[in-house]
């Protein structure tokens, strides 16, 4: 079975464990996700499960019928796959061999993929913060506010030499956009689970602004075999 499963951040909050001790979490709504399709790609290893995941609202307007958020190219697909309501996010993920014949089409998996006190990685997409300037971006300190110091107190200082290499070496910190890039923060505890609500409580901070599409994997460096 994919160790993988879709869900929203819905924020921070804090929670105290059996021992007394505060722990910071984020919580995480997840699932149900519906399984759509299966694919492999004759001649390669490529095996691939789509999944949809929130249920899109049903509008009807005389005999029409639409769906809020969804396409009907898009919910022509759950409808070829005898899936009665379309989801409006669909993502698909790469599986093994063995883990592709496990799956079928209409198949669910919700919050039980996981349980207390497993270790799992997120990943989402960070707050965008716009351009930014080096201090901001990168934590360059600046530069001093006296000693000849000439309207230049934020700059990024000089780029690189003149005679050689006569360019800009690709990847020189400098300013530019910031954030809303694809993050993963590894090695996260879920500490608990509300299960009337599909909710994960997971230990620290996760990548995104609230209401944001995360991923939750099961960790891959907590289940690495241990060197001999």
């Amino acid at each position: 079975m994919i160790k993988m499963i879709l869900g929203r951040k819905i924020g921070m909050t804090q929670i105290f464990e059996p021992n007394g001790k505060m722990t910071a979490v984020t919580v995480v709504k997840v699932g149900p996700m519906v399984v759509v399709a299966k694919r492999h790609i004759p001649g390669t290893d490529y095996y691939g499960v789509k999944v949809g995941f929130e249920p899109a609202d049903r509008q009807e307007k005389g005999e029409s019928v639409r769906w809020r958020g969804v396409t009907k190219a898009e919910a022509g697909v759950f409808i070829k796959a005898g899936i009665e309501t379309p989801h409006r996010t669909v993502r698909e993920f790469k599986v093994t061999a063995a883990e592709f014949e496990t799956f079928t089409v209409g198949q669910v998996i919700d919050f039980s993929l996981f349980a207390e006190s497993a270790w799992v990685d997120v990943t989402g997409t960070s707050r965008g913060r716009g351009f930014s300037g080096v201090m901001r971006r990168h934590g360059f300190h600046g530069f001093g506010g006296s000693h000849g110091a000439h309207e230049s107190f934020r700059g990024g200082g000089s780029i690189g030499s003149s005679a050689w290499p006569s360019r800009v070496f690709k990847g020189k910190k400098m300013a530019g956009q910031f954030g809303n890039a694809r993050i993963t923060t590894q090695n996260l505890k879920i500490v608990r689970i509300i299960e009337e609500d599909g909710l994960y409580l997971i230990k620290g901070a996760v990548p995104g602004s609230n209401g944001g599409l995360v991923t939750v994997r099961q960790a891959i460096k907590k289940t690495r075999k241990p060197r001999k």
